[in-house]
């Protein structure tokens, strides 16, 4: 079981994205992506001096400092790299927390009470490492044409119901060490069981926009669902 006080809670944004431009601040159902993220968070679980946005751009920082969230100031060398964990989540060393837990603020389908169980899963977690997945039972085969997808001994035709259950990131919760980031590693090795531990979620929270049929997609779905459908 960790600390609260140990675990911090964040989502990291920028405003460079180039498939679908502006998108954390571009108006979403009335708000935007990147409101609608601190909004959830704030009305969840999680303690509010534990959460930060990790925020390069002034406009970003401005709706942080609307709600009163802690802004940790991202540097512009930050938000335009992506292939180095030490130089994107910068703030490794530098905020006094052993654990971290991204929240993806690209996803405006995510429950305020699946937030709760992540957190509240990973507070009580012996594993420093978890990470969310969506179930799945189809099949799949690799580049070498060879079906991955594990098959019941006495199937002999194609049943999604019959397959063995495999696991697809959902791309919406990471949490791991920060002391491991420095190494350009966080939740784990990714290649031994519960290294990081598995986090079940529903598919329907999980669609994360990166391009532009996906936000406007997403924005319906959205407001179906404000209106209980």
């Amino acid at each position: 079981m960790k600390d609260k006080k140990d675990v911090l809670v964040f989502i990291q944004a920028r405003l460079g994205s180039q498939r679908v431009k502006n998108k954390m601040l571009r108006p979403f159902a009335d708000s935007s992506l990147f409101e609608i993220a601190i909004k959830k968070v704030l009305e969840s679980d999680i303690p509010k001096e534990h959460f930060y946005v990790s925020v390069y751009e002034k406009e970003l920082k401005d709706i942080a400092e609307k709600y009163g969230v802690n802004i940790f100031h991202r540097s512009y060398e930050s938000a335009i790299n992506d292939n180095s964990l030490q130089k994107i989540y910068e703030w490794h060393d530098k905020l006094p927390y052993k654990y971290a837990l991204k929240i993806n603020g690209c996803c405006p389908l995510l429950k305020v009470s699946t937030i709760n169980n992540f957190y509240n899963h990973y507070i009580n977690s012996k594993h420093d490492g978890l990470f969310a997945v969506i179930e799945k039972n189809n099949y799949f085969w690799n580049e070498n044409g060879e079906l991955v997808t594990p098959w019941p001994d006495n199937q002999t035709i194609m049943n999604t119901k019959a397959v063995g259950t495999t696991y697809e990131a959902a791309m919406v919760f990471f949490a791991g060490k920060t002391s491991t980031i420095k190494n350009d590693i966080w939740m784990g090795s990714l290649r031994k069981k519960n290294d990081p531990e598995l986090f079940t979620i529903d598919e329907k929270e999980t669609l994360d926009i990166d391009y532009e049929w996906q936000f406007e997609n997403a924005e319906v779905l959205y407001k179906s669902f404000l209106n209980g459908k």
